[in-house]
């Protein structure tokens, strides 16, 4: 028995520290770098193929819109660089190392059916991102609320949405769970701005104010299409009333629209006297009669 044990270990180890072991290891990875580096070679090369036919398409007489031509284009990257990584897997096991897929294939058959079901997201996000592209739900670049997610889509896969907020975050969105989309990029947005007018300013007065500095917005903002609409007193305030403003912007433009109004017109208006009422602190002391009361006019809340 002992002979027996010592004679296998022998030849184990012989065969271990031989050279036909090494050999064989040796072309096996040999084999499995070359494939990667063919199938790294053809991804590259089928990128720059298919970025060539749509710059080429972008000059033909058919277009489609430049933000669904950049999601289409990045998902046929993404397709063309799954396949060939799969293919190239296959070859490495076939190939370098020898093993038989059909038997792997067989036993993934019989796998498949006891992980069926927990490959059911799977194959929802699939079909959910397809829908997704299919019917232009968005696109990359736009900019979307969705899931608890909101900003700028930087990549529709496959399986998941990549969504960038305006600070910087990432979101990675499994396409399944995009059951209700707000795309703020398809239309013009609206800019909304309430101007607080104090009630000894007439208010005719103060609208030709305003109407006249709205008139040179849209030459000198790119992000407001149109001359802001004067909607007219929205409410009645303690100290002041409320006249509001209305501007049709560029997509995604709505609050830097609001954001440009509020500054022009604050400028204009306190230019020509009319100061935007704020919160006053009336002080008085005890003693002091209802009738001798002082109020402060300059200090705020």
């Amino acid at each position: 028995m002992v002979d027996f044990i010592s004679n296998e270990f022998m030849e184990l180890w012989t065969y271990i520290t031989g050279p036909k072991l090494w050999l064989t290891i040796g072309e096996a990875v040999l084999k499995a770098i070359v494939i990667l580096l063919i199938a790294v070679i053809i991804v590259r090369v089928g990128n720059k193929v298919i970025w060539r036919l749509f710059e080429s398409r972008s000059r033909g007489p058919i277009r489609i819109t430049e933000r669904r031509e950049i999601t289409i284009k990045k998902l046929i990257q993404n397709t063309l660089k799954y396949t060939v990584y799969f293919i190239a897997f296959i070859m490495i096991l076939d190939g370098a190392f020898g093993l038989e897929i059909g038997a792997l294939l067989a036993g993934a058959g019989v796998a498949g059916l006891a992980i069926g079901f927990g490959a059911q997201n799977l194959v929802r996000d699939i079909i959910s991102g397809f829908f997704i592209i299919f019917e232009d739900q968005f696109s990359v670049g736009d900019y979307i609320l969705t899931s608890g997610a909101e900003g700028t889509v930087e990549e529709i896969g496959m399986r998941t949405t990549k969504i960038q907020s305006w600070t910087g975050e990432q979101h990675v969105v499994p396409n399944g769970n995009v059951t209700q989309v707000t795309n703020y990029s398809t239309h013009n947005g609206l800019a909304v701005v309430d101007v607080n007018i104090p009630y000894e300013s007439d208010i005719a007065a103060a609208e030709e104010i305003i109407n006249d500095i709205c008139q040179t917005l849209p030459d000198n903002y790119e992000e407001i299409v149109r001359v802001p609409e004067i909607i007219g007193v929205q409410t009645l305030e303690t100290s002041h009333y409320v006249v509001r403003l209305i501007a049709e912007t560029l997509p995604v433009y709505q609050w830097a629209g609001a954001r440009i109004m509020r500054k022009e017109i604050k400028e204009v208006l306190y230019k020509q006297g009319i100061e935007i009422p704020a919160p006053r602190l009336v002080m008085y002391s005890r003693n002091q009669e209802p009738s001798s009361l002082q109020i402060d006019p300059e200090r705020e809340m």
